[in-house]
């Protein structure tokens, strides 16, 4: 019988050898979005465009030398609560050297002072709302355009080319809505609408047939809404059933395929939405993306090409730095000018929101979404 001291000092070597086979050298991504419940689908189109960076870079080995990429994926459930305690989570890791997230600006508000007090590189792919990035903090950045600009564009598309005067405004009262529909509420007026109310839905609400019954007697040119695609769907459903005759329009987070799903699309036929960016299939320096991307997932999701970007930052910061350090990865993003990237070369202002961005207008036609054109920001 091998002897009691032996047999202790067998099983640590082999606890010792087994943990060490399981910690393989990596370099840890963090990444967080809704990907559970109504909002899912956007969360998961977000994290599929950054896999796919990270997955091409592994595969030409732009990771530091012995070391690969992996992307720690976790769901905030559109949450600000849940969104500050994934943050927690992901700064806690020491391998987690930067974090592509969230979704929601009021996710990314709350979880954008995690990352800073933990000195750590967040860029978001979505959040739009202009007051994350006046926060002050180094460490936030955002590939996306801003709410101001999307709320200009929006307001001349409406006034301009809808002719739009008298308009009705909802929003979903998030810190994106809320500040979104603020924006397109502020250039309206600049422009000469007459604004016949501004009212908030919550979340998760299913019936807005008696608010659209006031709005149809107020005989509105347009009712925009500033909000998200499950509470857009129905909205669109169920002007069509009162019978609201107004044109309808909305903003970003509307542009899922699953609204025109939820919506039926009769009811969806020629509604107009904003978009953080143009046509992403018509950039000539995004096609090696949007082929890649179809091959692999199909459609190119609202946030799939601002992940994609954001992902391939960070990868390039993690290189600049070349070291597996934090403090290294956030630093080299003070050199940062002129990436190359899908949308032609990328610069961040000193508040770490993107420069040169444009802002798209689509509509619904026979069940898709078709591109109208680039909004006007004069």
């Amino acid at each position: 019988m091998m002897p009691r001291v032996w047999c202790f000092l067998s099983l640590a070597v082999a606890v010792f050898v087994c943990g060490c086979s399981q910690q393989a050298p990596v370099i840890k991504i963090g990444f967080s979005g809704p990907l559970t419940g109504d909002q899912a689908p956007l969360g998961e189109d977000m994290l599929h465009g950054a896999q796919l960076a990270i997955d091409q870079a592994n595969a030409r080995g732009d990771a530091l030398p012995g070391l690969k990429l992996e992307l720690v994926a976790m769901d905030d459930q559109r949450s600000p609560t849940q969104s500050v305690t994934v943050a927690k989570k992901l700064v806690s890791d020491a391998d987690v050297m930067a974090v592509i997230g969230h979704l929601n600006s009021n996710c990314t508000m709350p979880a954008s002072a995690v990352y800073h007090q933990a000195r750590i590189l967040n860029i978001s792919p979505a959040s739009s709302n202009p007051q994350i990035s006046r926060q002050g903090f180094d460490t936030f950045y955002r590939t996306s355009a801003t709410d101001d600009m999307q709320g200009l564009g929006a307001a001349h598309y409406a006034f301009h080319d809808l002719g739009a005067r008298r308009i009705f405004i909802l929003d979903d009262m998030t810190t994106y809505g809320r500040g979104f529909s603020n924006e397109v509420e502020i250039h309206l007026k600049k422009l000469g609408a007459e604004i016949l109310g501004h009212e908030g839905i919550n979340q998760g609400e299913k019936d807005f047939a008696p608010l659209l019954t006031k709005i149809k007697a107020l005989s509105p040119d347009l009712v925009f809404f500033a909000g998200m695609f499950p509470e857009g769907a129905l909205l669109i459903r169920q002007r069509s059933e009162v019978g609201l005759a107004a044109q309808f329009m909305g903003g970003d987070g509307l542009f899922d395929p699953a609204l025109i799903e939820l919506a039926g699309a009769q009811a969806a036929e020629g509604i107009y939405l904003t978009t953080i960016t143009t046509d992403i299939t018509k950039i000539p320096t995004a096609q090696a993306f949007v082929k890649a991307y179809q091959e692999r997932y199909g459609d190119i999701g609202a946030y799939s090409a601002y992940a994609y970007e954001a992902a391939n930052i960070v990868i390039w910061a993690i290189q600049k730095a070349a070291k597996k350090d934090r403090a290294a990865v956030l630093a080299a993003m003070q050199s940062f000018k002129d990436f190359p990237g899908i949308f032609g070369n990328a610069n961040f202002d000193g508040k770490g929101d993107p420069i040169g961005r444009q802002i798209g207008i689509f509509t619904v036609r026979n069940g898709k979404f078709e591109f109208v054109k680039t909004a006007s920001l004069q």
